[in-house]
């Protein structure tokens, strides 16, 4: 429980609950951008041949897909094999993309902060390393492709 200073002038109070007041209005407001940007988030990465090209959508839900003409060649389970994969380099960039997000917004100390980032790495935890592919987030030529 939060406890009210009592002093001799009504003043002090009053201050206190002004700066109370305006220190929610402020964790509101950063929490408001914070649910903005992180529903803006997107993430795009690339297979290490750049046959493969998945975007994925805040929610980690794919958004596209692109498949070079070099796919028509390739068994039915390798192609799956390999936009499978290329999705999960693509979600796993967006836990970091959040962290970096809570960090300009709430903080990555505070309570929203640390949650809405937990929530992220359970749900996109790091993708297995892929030796020639283009990093999550990243296209081929490894520049950043992801919004936020």
């Amino acid at each position: 429980m939060t406890r009210v200073p009592l002093g001799p002038a009504d003043e002090s109070a009053e201050q206190w609950v002004a700066d109370w007041a305006a220190s929610i209005s402020a964790r509101a407001e950063a929490a408001r951008a914070l649910a903005d940007r992180v529903a803006a988030l997107s993430s795009v990465a690339s297979s290490g041949d750049g046959a493969v090209r998945v975007t994925v959508a805040s929610s980690g839900a794919m958004t596209g897909l692109d498949l070079d003409d070099r796919v028509l060649d390739w068994p039915a389970d390798r192609i799956a094999a390999e936009i499978l994969t290329t999705m999960h380099r693509a979600q796993s960039d967006l836990a970091a993309q959040a962290a970096d997000t809570v960090a300009d917004t709430v903080g990555r100390d505070s309570e929203t902060g640390r949650a809405v980032v937990a929530g992220f790495q359970r749900r996109f935890p790091e993708a297995p390393a892929d030796d020639g592919a283009a990093g999550p987030g990243r296209d081929e030529r490894g520049s950043s492709d992801h919004a936020g």
